[in-house]
């Protein structure tokens, strides 16, 4: 829902600051604090850390900007990114391994201080029921945290509807139902928290939370939300909840901390160049600064010592990214360039933020201009890592002559129909039991030196085989001397106890041989990022587990509940561009296939709709390095 007010960067300034002004840049980031730090705070409960994970977003911002193909589209883009950045950091929060801590240490920890409730409640001034309706969300479940911090800001008028859903990867509708039930989890919240706070109370209450610890989570508000439905004395305590959207209808957002805003976008230019820091050092060497001229007023962000960070990317803006070199500023107000030392080794790359259509290919030239940078070199050739499934249609060896892949298999042993482009290569795979016949095995042999696996053994429907029956078959793909990868599975590939974890403990202990490891992908979040982070950790965890190579053969955006869900060409564009430049990057990914060449089904995922028609989907493709 659209509110009078609302405040959305207009995209001039998006522009602007995309072309690299340092005024526009400024004014973009003061403009995107407000919003970052709500939703971080509510979805953070508070927590020490919000601070940093909202510097680590705004970095994250601008280090990506130029990636922005729709400058109107900037809101829903800068959400994306900060629900990203929550998830992040809930994701590490919960798997970091406990550390010892030394005395001496424990005086820097910050000190948690009151939740985001308190602070709401403190610094809107609310009262009565929006009080009750602000504690209520203490009790919510940890799934919904995301969403209150969102929909708050959505009954605020900050926030549309698509916003939310699109930073969620849901569609509107999906979105809505999930609201609803999150409403009713804090209408329920609302009766405990009046119950609680009844004077003189109930008895049978207390008795009740007699073995509470005070702290709100879910699973006391469904024990004591019992007793408040069935309890006379406690039912009537809430028998005038106003409905929350009315509660919360025109709320203004909570205004960012002196502290916080003073971090981000200070009064005096500075040049942050912040190393990689190790955790002994993290605290001295917090942040190197450097003063710029007098009366400037650059953007930079000095680094809090929780983080481990690389350098503000204003860099990037003057050309890097957009192949542009744009006009010096006037002397009066330089902008400062942040230069990454180059021993520094960087973070975990983040992939590039959800643009609504694939990047154009890097071939246009750039307005001749003065400049001392060396000429850019030419685009890369094609990625050897870089693949495609492929089934027979009208146009398919053109389609893939034309598609540029380094390699494609069949699901077959053999490539009938399908003409091998120059310098692309075939690979054979044994499907399931149907092709373990000795022709079929010549065939695999002779067309080497890999060879792919039993095709989704866990799925029925596909080569659907028990643990022991593949092991069975194991000895005669041995013979054949080729490379061979573990079957296909087409999910929990990194979990304990599942088809792939159980397969390789037996290919181990009867000394078998598996060179590389084989996986299937379909994300069913649609927004890129965080598409492209889910891909990313499956993988990490794959390789964490076997130590063995990897090889994606088939991944696209497909969510398969509910008979199946798929996103627009542009959504899927978008992914494949961000996926293959992470993919890239990944050392023990060897290579990957896109599923698949021919754009034949609803799944919005082909490439070629005709041998000489690419896609969106296959433009993305083609310019993948």
């Amino acid at each position: 829902m659209s509110r009078p007010g609302r405040a959305t960067p207009d995209a001039a300034l998006v522009n602007a600051a995309q072309q690299g002004g340092a005024h526009a840049l400024d004014a973009l980031v003061a403009a995107s604090l407000p919003l970052v730090y709500n939703i971080v705070g509510r979805a953070l409960r508070g927590h020490a850390d919000v601070d940093d994970v909202v510097q680590e977003t705004l970095v994250r911002v601008v280090r990506y900007l130029p990636d922005l193909r729709d400058p109107s589209a900037y809101r829903p883009w800068l959400v994306a990114i900060t629900i990203r950045q929550v998830r992040d950091w809930d994701l590490h929060r919960r798997t970091a391994p406990t550390r010892a801590m030394a005395v001496e240490a424990i005086q820097e920890v910050p000190d948690p201080g009151p939740d985001f409730a308190d602070l709401t409640i403190a610094r809107l001034g609310l009262t009565d029921q929006r009080r009750e309706v602000a504690e209520a969300t203490r009790w919510l479940d940890a799934d919904d945290q995301e969403l209150i911090a969102l929909w708050w800001l959505e009954e605020a008028g900050e926030l549309e509807r698509s916003d939310l859903a699109g930073a969620l990867g849901l569609s509107p509708n999906h979105a809505g139902v999930r609201i609803h039930r999150m409403k009713e989890q804090i209408q329920t919240a609302r009766t405990v928290v009046r119950a609680l706070r009844a004077r003189p109370g109930c008895a049978a209450l207390r008795a009740v939370a007699a073995t509470w610890n005070g702290k709100p989570d879910s699973l006391w508000r469904k024990r004591l939300a019992r007793h408040v439905r069935e309890c006379g004395v406690c039912a009537r305590t809430s028998g005038d909840l106003v409905p929350i959207d009315r509660l919360l209808a025109g709320i203004s957002m909570l205004p960012v901390p002196a502290a916080l805003a003073g971090k981000i976008a200070g009064p005096t230019a500075q040049t942050v160049v912040v190393a990689k820091a190790g955790a002994a050092t993290a605290k001295a060497g917090m942040a190197a600064k450097a003063a710029a001229a007098a009366g400037s007023s650059g953007f930079a962000i000095p680094i809090t010592a929780a983080a481990t960070v690389v350098v503000l990317v204003t860099a990037t803006l003057i050309g890097v990214k957009l192949n542009r070199s744009p006009e010096p500023e006037p002397a009066a107000n330089p902008l400062p360039v942040l230069v990454t030392p180059a021993s520094t080794p960087s973070a975990t790359p983040t992939p590039p933020a959800p643009t609504t259509t694939p990047p154009a290919s890097p071939t246009a030239t750039p307005k001749a201009r003065p400049t001392t940078k060396a000429p850019a070199p030419p685009p890369a050739a094609t990625s050897p890592k870089k693949g495609v499934a492929v089934w027979n249609f009208n146009g398919v060896s053109q389609a893939l002559a034309n598609s540029k892949a380094s390699w494609y298999y069949t699901w077959n042993p053999r490539h009938e129909g399908v003409t091998t482009p120059k310098g692309a290569q075939f690979v054979p795979m044994i499907w399931g039991t149907k092709d373990m016949n000795d022709s079929a095995l010549a065939a695999a042999k002779a067309a080497g030196p890999y060879l792919l696996t039993f095709n989704e053994p866990d799925l029925d429907g596909q080569a659907k085989m028990t643990v022991e029956q593949a092991l069975e078959h194991w000895p005669r793909l041995q013979a054949t001397g080729s490379k061979l990868s573990s079957p296909a599975v087409a999910f929990g590939g990194n979990d304990p106890g599942s088809w792939l974890d159980r397969f390789m403990s037996g290919a181990k202990s009867r000394g078998y041989r598996v060179d590389f490891i084989a996986l299937h992908w379909y994300g069913g979040d649609f927004v890129t990022q965080n598409a492209v982070d889910q891909l990313r950790r499956y993988l990490q965890a794959v390789y964490d587990r076997y130590k063995k190579p990897i090889w994606l053969t088939e991944f696209a955006l497909i969510d398969f509940s509910s008979g199946g869900r798929f996103p627009t060409q542009a959504q899927q564009a978008a992914f494949m561009t961000a996926s293959a430049k992470m993919l890239g990057g990944l050392s023990f990914v060897q290579r990957y296939a896109w599923f698949g060449l021919p754009a034949t089904d609803k799944d919005q995922s082909g490439l070629f709709s005709s041998g000489t028609t690419p896609t969106a989907v296959g433009r993305a493709f083609i310019a993948a390095r």
